[in-house]
C-alpha cells in the first residue's frame, strides 16, 4: 500500500486490493454511494452491540524521498508526485490485520464489527458521504488511530476530551483591473489590495472575539503575476484558520469574508470565494466515559504504553463520527530515531517504525474484544 499510493477520491486501485481482502475473509461488503469508500461487516450472528473501527486510505500530493531521518527507506512510492506522507497506509495495515485477528476470534464475540474504509481525509470529500451511508446502523461506538511522530514506538495516547482542531480552509481571488505597469494609477491592482487584506486579516481576531477561543491563520500560498512590468487582473490567497469550537470556527469565516470584501472593495475590486473556503473539518472530541474504558483496556494489555498527550492543531474528518454515536480516537507513536522514524507528516522524509504496527493491532482488537463482550 505505501508503493502505490492514490490522491483523495482517486483511491480506486486502494479501493480494490482492500476489498479483494476483505473478500478474503468473507466479509460482508457494503458501497458508500457516491464515494471510493466502502465498509466491510463481521457479523458474529450473535445478538450484541456494534461498533466501528475506522480508516483513512488517501495520500498526498508529495514526491518522496529514498531517505528518511538518517537512512535509506524500505519502501518509497512508485506513484511519482504522490506519498503515504500521513500514515494512512499504516492505518489500512492496522485495520486489515484487526480484521484478519477479529475474524478468526469471531466464535470468541457478539455483536457487529464495522471495518469503515474512508476516502478522502486530506480533503473532507469522504467523510459526509460515509456518515449519511452509515446514519441508521446504530453503532454503540467507532474506534479510530492515527500515527503520531511525537510518540516513541511503543506509546500510546487516549486523551479524555480535545484532539484535534477543526480547519476552516481559504482560496479566495481578488479580482481588479490589470495592464502594463507603466501606468499603475489608470489600473487597478489585486495585489496592492490582498497586502492590505493580509494585514487586516492578522488584526482581525483581537476584536469581537474571546482571547480564549483559539483561532489561527496559517498562510500556505499567493499567486499573482508573471512579469515586472505587467499588473495581473487578479491575486490569489490560499490559507487555513483552526479553531477549537465549533461556533467559533463559524464565526471566524464570516468574519473573515466579512473582512476580505470590505478591504477589497477600499481599493476597487471584487473578491471570488472558490469552493475551499468553508469548514473542512470541526474539532475532534473523544467521548470521556469511551477513552476511559478504551484507557483501561489499553493498560491491561500493555502496561507502560499510555502516555498524555497534547491535543493536536491538526484537522481530522473523524469529527464526523461523533453524529453517530461515542467515539474515540487513539494516537500510535511511531517514533525510532534509530531507524530514521519521525520526519514530521507531511514531508518528503516521513516514515514509521514498522513495529508500532503491533501495539496499534493490538491496542485495536483488545479494545474492540473487551467492548464487544463486557
Amino acid at each position: 500500500m505505501h508503493e502505490f499510493p492514490e490522491l483523495s477520491s482517486k483511491e480506486f486501485k486502494t479501493r480494490k486490493f482492500l476489498i479483494s481482502e476483505c473478500r478474503k475473509l468473507c466479509l460482508e461488503i457494503e458501497e458508500v454511494q457516491n464515494s471510493t469508500g466502502f465498509v466491510a461487516i463481521l457479523d458474529t450472528k450473535r445478538p450484541g452491540k456494534i461498533v466501528g473501527i475506522r480508516t483513512d486510505i488517501d495520500a498526498l500530493p508529495i514526491d518522496e524521498s529514498e531517505f528518511n531521518l538518517n537512512r535509506k527507506k524500505e519502501k518509497v512510492s512508485k506513484n511519482p508526485g504522490v506519498m503515504h506522507a500521513c500514515g494512512h497506509d499504516a492505518h489500512m495495515a492496522i485495520v486489515l490485520t484487526s480484521a484478519k485477528i477479529l475474524t478468526n476470534l469471531k466464535d470468541r464475540l457478539s455483536g457487529k464489527i464495522y471495518f469503515i474504509f474512508e476516502e478522502g481525509e486530506e480533503t473532507g470529500s469522504g467523510i459526509y458521504p460515509m456518515i449519511e451511508h452509515l446514519k441508521d446502523v446504530g453503532f454503540d461506538a467507532i474506534y479510530g488511530n492515527h500515527i503520531d511522530t511525537d510518540l516513541a514506538v511503543g506509546k500510546i495516547g487516549i486523551p479524555l476530551d480535545s484532539v484535534y482542531a477543526g480547519s476552516v480552509g481559504v482560496d479566495f481571488d481578488v479580482i481588479g483591473r490589470g495592464g502594463h505597469g507603466k501606468r499603475p494609477d489608470l489600473l487597478i491592482s489585486p495585489i496592492t489590495a490582498l497586502t492590505s487584506i493580509i494585514n487586516a486579516l492578522t488584526t482581525t481576531w483581537a476584536t469581537g472575539f474571546n482571547p480564549e477561543e483559539i483561532i489561527t491563520l496559517g498562510i500556505g500560498a499567493i499567486n499573482a503575476g508573471h512579469a515586472s512590468n505587467v499588473i495581473p487582473d487578479k491575486a490569489n490567497l490560499k490559507a487555513t484558520l483552526r479553531f477549537f469550537k465549533d461556533e467559533v470556527g463559524e464565526r471566524a469565516l464570516d468574519k473573515l469574508k466579512e473582512v476580505v470584501s470590505a478591504t477589497a472593495s477600499v481599493y476597487g475590486c471584487k473578491v471570488r470565494f472558490n469552493d475551499f473556503t468553508r469548514i473542512v473539518a470541526y474539532p475532534v472530541f473523544n467521548d470521556k466515559k469511551l477513552a476511559l474504558f478504551a484507557r483501561n483496556s489499553l493498560e491491561n494489555l500493555f502496561e507502560d504504553s499510555l502516555v498524555e498527550v497534547e491535543r493536536s492543531f491538526g484537522g481530522e474528518s473523524f469529527f464526523g463520527y461523533a453524529k453517530l454515536c461515542p467515539t474515540v480516537f487513539v494516537k500510535i507513536g511511531v517514533r525510532n530515531e534509530d531507524v530514521g522514524a519521525g520526519a514530521g507528516v507531511h514531508t518528503d522524509i516521513f516514515d514509521l517504525d514498522n513495529d508500532a504496527l503491533y501495539y496499534a493491532i493490538a491496542n485495536a482488537v483488545n479494545f474492540v474484544k473487551d467492548f464487544l463482550n463486557n
